[in-house]
């Protein structure tokens, strides 16, 4: 898994319990995803250039300790499978400072063809950066 994201909690992202609120969580893994599709080929310029797009089509979201305003975190991402048109997708966010597991999130993204509005097949350069990014095991 790579390093996707760095950031901190901040007392506007609090919610009314004292801890971070579940929106923040996904705007983290969010930001983590986009840094994942560039290090697999899938940059803005590569979208742009090929009227190409991802869509994340499922998104499981696991909550395993809380995030505290000023705690510092980390994502660690990476993919758990390929497909012809879809990535399996796995970040994982730690406290920093603790190396606490804060919470994880599974997506299904696929990739789409943005002016036929369909899903299509990921390039071959595409899918040989995806396979340097497969967690082991998987």
């Amino acid at each position: 898994m790579i390093e996707t994201y760095r950031g901190v909690v901040y007392p506007y992202q609090l919610d009314h319990m004292g801890h971070m609120n579940v929106q923040w969580y996904t705007e983290k893994f969010d930001e983590a995803n986009w840094h994942l599709f560039s290090r697999a080929g899938l940059s803005a310029t590569y979208f742009r250039e090929y009227n190409r797009g991802m869509a994340a089509v499922q998104q499981t979201t696991k909550y395993h300790a809380e995030a505290l305003a000023g705690d510092l975190l980390v994502c660690r991402s990476g993919v758990t499978d390929i497909h012809e048109k879809t990535l399996y997708i796995l970040h994982e966010m730690h406290n920093t400072e603790t190396q606490k597991l804060i919470a994880t999130t599974e997506l299904v993204c696929a990739h789409l063809d943005r002016e036929a509005r369909h899903a299509c097949p990921f390039p071959p350069d595409v899918r040989a950066a995806v396979k340097a990014l497969l967690i082991e095991g998987n």
